[in-house]
């Protein structure tokens, strides 16, 4: 299982990956190791895929989403229940907080003692995603990392997603060149998630440089292949010892 493990500041006992195509063993086109449930691959796939990705990486409990590119944020909880929302947190150990992406954002967050994570597709960063999961950190001095997504030169997007982020926040206009197809724009996701975290006060941000849609032997892309296998990205703490 190839899985990619970020080089950030957290503090030691916080754990997150994110997976890739390699590893399980569903069929094309989702092949191989794909972890969403609601893609038309086959179910036993899928719970395959999941029980070998927690085996892997040691963790008996992980929160699984049902994602609708909403800003809701739940508490993780250990009971196998899967919520409707696109962010959630704990401050248990060996309880990952599970996000599913193939090109939107994973965002992973931690003060060391809760850890969260978002999913901020275009829709759910401009309207306030990332904002709604710090939240949950009260003040705590964050970090953040962000995960395997769609880059800045093959993200297309037209004006009307353009004018919904710099109406919020002016300055994200930067994010934005044309492209050459008129009237589009060419959209810097990582660096409009970075925009609004530094605005709520984060100074730790970390990551922001895959490609999913220009990494096929790595990564799924939705848009450029429609019909396809998500990824996951997984944040939990450790147990401290004495």
């Amino acid at each position: 299982m190839q899985l990619i493990k970020p080089c950030w500041e957290a503090p030691g006992q916080i754990q997150v990956i994110s997976t890739t195509r390699f590893g399980g063993v569903s069929q094309a086109p989702y092949d191989a190791l794909n972890l969403g449930d609601h893609v038309g691959d086959q179910p036993a796939a899928v719970a395959l895929n999941r029980s070998r990705l927690l085996d892997e990486i040691g963790v008996q409990n992980a929160q699984w989403l049902t994602q609708v590119h909403g800003t809701g944020c739940v508490e993780a909880k250990p009971d196998g229940l899967i919520h409707e929302a696109d962010a959630c947190w704990t401050d248990q150990a060996g309880l990952a907080c599970v996000i599913m992406t193939a090109d939107c954002l994973p965002v992973v967050l931690t003060d060391g003692n809760k850890v969260a994570a978002a999913h901020a597709g275009w829709r759910g960063l401009a309207d306030g995603v990332l904002e709604t999961t710090l939240a949950q950190f009260s003040g705590s001095e964050v970090y953040v990392w962000l995960g395997p997504a769609i880059g800045p030169d093959a993200f297309e997007v037209g004006e009307e997603v353009r004018q919904q982020f710099c109406d919020h926040l002016p300055s994200s206009a930067e994010c934005f060149r044309a492209s050459v197809n008129n009237g589009k724009w060419l959209a810097d996701l990582y660096q409009l998630a970075r925009l609004r975290l530094l605005r709520a006060g984060v100074q730790h941000i970390s990551g922001g440089n895959f490609c999913t849609y220009s990494d096929p032997a790595q990564f799924f892309s939705y848009r450029r292949e429609q019909q396809t296998g998500r990824m996951a990205t997984l944040i939990w703490k450790t147990e401290i010892d004495g």
